[in-house]
């Protein structure tokens, strides 16, 4: 065993580092084990695992912070990017088709939970192309930047529902006979809200193709987005349904019905949807879910280099900003993340804040990576309000 991973370990053990928890039977995912010993060896890598700021380094992102959103985005400019968020995001993807980002293999080893977990499953996996040492978070991890959009609200219920809870009545009978969907077939389906040119979408189907009863339906509200989807050569109806969806749009439905999803991806696009609509967004997506059902998020942090790297008058609103192109980034905080999604009524499962360094080594410049990491699961008998009950204490 090398120094670097007894190094982690040690960490693990003092309770140093974050732990990925897991639900279910899942196993647990790698923790990254890249750990930085030797500040000399900095730029040996591209990216270093599980690294601590110095109280400068965060006094140093604040102020950055501070200073580039002393200026903001006039009122009427922001009613622009908000009411055209589409177009713009349609125009990204005109531009760059599928070459902006990278793959994201690292899915499945950050959450299993994307697949169901039996003795038929495991043989199944045994045959799948999918090797999850090919590729790991920590280091294809720098390139997301950009990303997406997500969707509306939700009226909360009374606090005691049992046998009457309409979400547990539905998914107990299950899709009506005479209602035909695609993937009503299925028993195991997956939502990705905000799926880009599929960058999720293939990696998820080249492990599910060899699971029998699963289905992937994947979501944008930019229509060359979706387009890039359906016309990629792995794409196949048998296994996928690709769809234009405004998620912050609360009239419109969905190709299924509320309470038949086991999980919904929501990967580095609920930074991109104004911060007075997330709530609404993730109260209509927890709908969705079967109970039991898993929503996995993944997201820009507090103080990411993204964030730093804005220029005055880029700023929409705290922690808010619009780049050049005209997309938008929020960055969050885990409390931020703990608030929301517990008040939509699920279970916090995980949620931790990932800290990396990534460096560029031709150039000699290093740059702290934050991201905001979770796993939310809808309750048995699920309200809105039922965070009250039984949400963890906010973190900070």
């Amino acid at each position: 065993m090398n120094v670097i991973w007894r190094n982690c370990i040690c960490r693990l053990r003092q309770g140093k580092v974050p732990h990925r928890c897991q639900s279910g039977v899942h196993p647990v995912a790698p923790l990254g084990s890249r750990i930085l010993t030797d500040p000399t060896k900095v730029f040996e890598h591209n990216m270093w695992d599980h690294m601590q700021w110095s109280k400068e380094e965060e006094d140093e992102a604040r102020k950055k912070v501070e200073e580039n959103s002393a200026t903001r985005v006039a009122p009427e400019e922001q009613v622009k990017f908000e009411n055209a968020a589409n177009k713009y995001w349609d125009t990204f993807y005109q531009t760059h088709k599928n070459k902006f980002f990278k793959n994201r293999n690292w899915l499945l080893r950050e959450f299993p939970e994307i697949l169901p977990v039996d003795q038929n499953t495991k043989e199944k996996l045994g045959e799948s192309s999918w090797d999850p040492a090919r590729s790991s978070i920590s280091r294809t991890q720098g390139t997301e930047t950009h990303r997406q959009e997500t969707f509306v609200s939700s009226e909360p219920g009374s606090r005691e529902r049992s046998a009457s809870n309409p979400d547990l009545e539905e998914y107990s009978r299950g899709p009506r006979k005479a209602e035909q969907f695609p993937g009503s077939k299925a028993t195991f389906r997956i939502l990705e809200v905000g799926c880009g040119a599929g960058n999720s979408v293939f990696p998820i189907l080249n492990t599910l193709q060899n699971i029998p009863g699963s289905f992937l339906y994947c979501c944008d509200f930019a229509p060359e987005a979706v387009e890039l989807v359906k016309s990629h050569e792995a794409y196949s109806e048998a296994h996928c349904s690709a769809f234009i969806h405004d998620v912050c749009d609360d009239g419109l439905a969905y190709p299924f019905p509320d309470g038949t999803l086991d999980v919904i991806l929501l990967v580095f696009v609920l930074s991109s949807i104004h911060p007075d609509r997330m709530q609404a967004v993730i109260h209509r997506l927890s709908r969705l879910l079967k109970p039991g059902g898993m929503l996995l998020f993944r997201d820009h942090g507090r103080y990411d280099n993204a964030q730093l790297r804005f220029k005055k008058g880029r700023c929409l609103s705290e922690n808010f900003y619009v780049r050049g192109d005209g997309t938008r980034a929020y960055f969050f905080t885990k409390g931020e993340i703990h608030r929301m999604f517990c008040e939509a009524g699920l279970h916090e499962k995980q949620n931790l804040v990932d800290h990396r360094l990534q460096v560029n080594r031709k150039k000699q410049i290093q740059m702290h990576r934050v991201w905001v990491q979770g796993k939310f699961q809808k309750p048995s008998c699920w309200t809105p309000r039922s965070a009250d009950e039984h949400a963890l204490p906010s973190p900070d």
